[in-house]
């Protein structure tokens, strides 16, 4: 494999580490060699004194990362291996170092940030979105919950609104993402070659951090007019607060004003496309996580894991959308009415938060 070939490349350039995730082909999903090399690479930067920073962004024009490799994922566990075990391990061992890490981080969020993408996303310090991000945690949509620290930053987000995008999987554009703060800065993608060329000229303080807010300040906007997160926040807060997804899904199909009607209809409908248990879940998880160390957000995530592919929709969501693509996932159960609350529960039953601290839920 050539140096151009590698799944991640590395380089350089005025005290910055840039970090390019080199899998454009594949939107620069994540599988086990790119998350070494990503690791092995901010290792050897942070006890490098002459980096101050690093950079982190996907090759080509489509995509940041659109998520893990999930016919990686589904393919080891139906041979009976384990690689899909490593793979959560050490992807999240990496995305609780990045969140600790001493030297700023500013990602370069353009085009697609999903799933896998989000987790290095946010745990980077600054985060650089474009008018072409769409951004989001989609896993519902193929019977899975929101991993990756999600449970950690979603119900840390203002009000309802993690809750709501957990829960329905839906994806946002860059005006959405800077009102929920899913993103610091917005910048046309046609000046992300400036930002280099800047970055190879800036001079260096002894915050380097700070020097670079200062640059993304005079270049790019931290507010975009037209969020429609914005514009829905009130009902979003007063539903995504219910106490089940059922009644979530009940008072969406009540609302019969007519400013929100519209949104409504679409919310029910993306829940209905959804596997019940991966929401039941998923709610579970978010309101957990929001009183979790960050520690114990990855710790209660891989806990689920190691059970989901055996008791979870993820194996029928994958060979549904990605496999077969016939598109008709049967999730189990079909329904929201036919889910029992203990089934919910028992997934969580035996955790134990590492932290050693007691575990407390909303």
């Amino acid at each position: 494999m050539s140096e151009q070939q590698a799944p991640v490349l590395a380089r350089v350039s005025n005290r910055i580490g840039h970090l390019t995730l080199n899998r454009p082909g594949a939107l620069n999903t994540l599988d086990l060699p790119t998350v070494d090399l990503l690791h092995q690479h901010l290792q050897a930067w942070e006890s490098d004194p002459q980096i101050v920073a690093v950079t982190l962004r996907g090759a080509g024009e489509k995509a940041f990362c659109a998520g893990g490799d999930i016919r990686m994922l589904y393919d080891s566990h139906k041979a009976g291996h384990n690689l899909h075990e490593r793979f959560f391990e050490q992807e999240y061992a990496l995305d609780h170092y990045l969140h600790r890490y001493p030297k700023p981080v500013l990602a370069l969020l353009d085009g697609f940030v999903l799933g896998g993408g989000m987790g290095l996303a946010q745990a980077a310090s600054l985060r650089v979105i474009t008018e072409r991000t769409r951004m989001g945690m989609p896993e519902v949509g193929i019977g899975f919950f929101p991993d990756v620290g999600g449970s950690y930053f979603l119900p840390r987000l203002p009000g309802e609104l993690g809750i709501y995008l957990g829960v329905t999987g839906c994806q946002v554009r860059a005006a959405d993402a800077l009102y929920a703060q899913l993103a610091d800065y917005c910048l046309p993608s046609e000046r992300l070659a400036e930002l280099d060329t800047r970055l190879d000229q800036l001079n260096w303080s002894s915050t380097p951090e700070q020097d670079l807010q200062d640059l993304l300040g005079g270049m790019a906007t931290e507010r975009i007019a037209g969020s429609e997160l914005k514009a829905y926040r009130q009902v979003i807060d007063e539903y995504f607060s219910l106490p089940d997804v059922p009644a979530i899904h009940a008072a969406l199909l009540r609302e019969q004003r007519p400013e929100l009607r519209d949104w409504a209809e679409q919310t029910v409908s993306l829940i209905d496309s959804r596997s019940p248990l991966a929401m039941a879940v998923t709610l579970e998880l978010l309101r957990r996580g929001r009183y979790l160390s960050l520690a114990d957000c990855f710790a209660q995530e891989l806990y689920l894991d190691y059970q989901w592919f055996d008791k979870g929709d993820l194996m029928e969501g994958v060979r549904a959308l990605i496999i077969d693509k016939d598109k008709t996932p049967i999730w189990n159960p079909p329904t929201l009415d036919e889910l029992a609350p203990p089934r919910v529960q028992s997934f969580f039953s035996n955790f134990r938060p590492v932290s050693g601290k007691p575990l407390r839920t909303a």
